[in-house]
């Protein structure tokens, strides 16, 4: 009797006219003219061919997180008449260089140095090695810092929260060699991990000699390195945004009032940040962050003659940046692009996703001349794996790639084995006789 059965399902087998074979692909391309708002993008396509993509999924807009980086280069030009020394505006997201003037001129950071020193506190806290409640006392090498400070007693503890609240308002000294003291056992052995970490930045034009920016022979850096450092602290740290937008606060119940050095926080629409320096070498520097719909951009001046110009020219190249530029989104992580044919496989289709967020920064006059294109395969053979790259999108503009995304499989798709290519042959010959 079974080998009765055998032989019916293998003569079934040879005689139904159902395909279970790999089919030879063919590459799928799509190119058009995106005329979408910045808002929001869409995918469609020509529906009158035969291996054409028909979906509504809408591209959304993106988080600045995982962008692609265009790498333009722009001239080194005083365009804007600055007065400052140094300049430079990056996209934060990309660190696409919008306009640059002197950016590697190695200058003093005054108390733009701190920007460093919170990237350090961060990424402590990050690590578990610090929490915010943790407490932190005062030595009387903190205590004699001078400069900008809260006037710390070796007596006196603050908590974490209560330093980078101190640091960030008002650039105490005090607090940040305190916690320099705290994390490394030494302001010298912190300044080495500052090094350190400017070194992994490609922070080429620096060297730190202290924590805190007080003048010192040698401790020196550029606005292009204030610009990787900013970057780095808010793309990876955001939550520091909740101490540098403070525009007034206080400390010891109350006690020491605490009002901003960076006065575009009350001032400048969108400001986020980030920090003010000055000293009589250095003169008036400034890195200042804003972000506006889904635009963040990063302005660093860097000796400017009085605190009006650093503040004037600051907001001069974020009106700049976001007058000119906006960030296009062309999807997120997982939006749906099309479900194409899986051969062998248990089921039939799958959907093909996008691996990550995709976007670029396109100038204003040009956000609805990006072209899409698709190289994709209309079938593929199983087995296939959730997140299998399937084929790429890619988004140009005057026939340069501006942003490129994966397309992956949304979830796995087993083989096919013997019995189960059996049970579908005879189910298919059954649904044929009872027709």
């Amino acid at each position: 009797m079974k080998k009765t059965i055998t032989t019916f399902i293998l003569i079934i087998m040879c005689l139904t006219p159902i395909s279970l074979s790999y089919d030879t692909t063919s590459s799928y391309i799509w190119s058009t003219d995106m005329e979408t708002s910045p808002v929001s993008s869409s995918i469609t396509s020509n529906t009158n061919s035969n291996n054409s993509i028909s979906t509504n999924e809408t591209f959304n807009n993106i988080s600045t997180s995982n962008t692609v980086e265009t790498n333009s280069q722009v001239e080194d030009t005083n365009s804007l008449n600055l007065e400052s020394g140094a300049a430079i505006l990056i996209e934060q997201s990309t660190g696409q260089v919008l306009y640059s003037h002197n950016a590697h001129e190695q200058l003093r950071p005054a108390s733009v140095t701190k920007v460093m020193s919170i990237l350090l506190i961060m990424e402590q806290i990050d690590s578990g090695n610090l929490s915010y409640s943790d407490t932190i006392s005062c030595s009387e090498n903190a205590r004699s810092m001078g400069g900008s400070q809260i006037w710390l007693d070796p007596r006196e503890t603050l908590t974490v929260d209560e330093m980078l609240k101190a640091i960030c308002v008002v650039s105490a000294n005090d607090c940040v060699v305190a916690m320099a003291e705290h994390i490394a056992g030494s302001e010298e052995a912190f300044v080495q991990m500052m090094n350190d970490k400017a070194k992994e930045l490609g922070m080429n034009d620096t060297c730190f000699k202290n924590c805190h920016g007080l003048d010192q022979d040698g401790h020196i850096t550029s606005s292009y390195d204030i610009s990787l450092m900013s970057r780095e602290l808010l793309n990876k740290y955001p939550e520091v945004t909740k101490y540098t937008t403070i525009w007034m606060d206080s400390l010891r119940d109350g006690k020491s009032q605490l009002s901003n050095t960076n006065k575009l926080i009350k001032n400048y629409k969108g400001a986020t940040g980030l920090k003010t320096g000055s000293t009589s070498l250095a003169l008036y520097n400034l890195s200042a962050s804003a972000t506006r719909d889904d635009l963040s951009l990063i302005a660093v001046i860097m000796k400017a003659p009085s605190t009006k110009v650093r503040f004037a020219e600051a907001q001069k190249l974020l009106d700049y940046g976001f007058g000119k530029f906006a960030f296009k989104s062309f999807g997120n992580k997982g939006d749906l692009i099309k479900n194409i044919n899986v051969s062998k496989g248990v089921k039939s289709q799958v959907d093909v996703v996008l691996e990550n967020n995709s976007g670029a920064l396109i100038e204003k006059n040009k956000i609805n001349q990006v072209s899409q294109s698709i190289n994709l395969s209309d079938n593929i053979s199983a087995p296939i794996s959730a997140g299998q790259k399937l084929g790429e999108a890619t988004f140009s503009l005057d026939d340069k790639i501006v942003a490129s995304v994966n397309l992956v499989a949304k979830s796995d798709v087993p083989k096919l084995n013997l019995f189960t290519m059996s049970k579908r042959v005879i189910y298919s010959w059954v649904d044929l006789l009872r027709s």
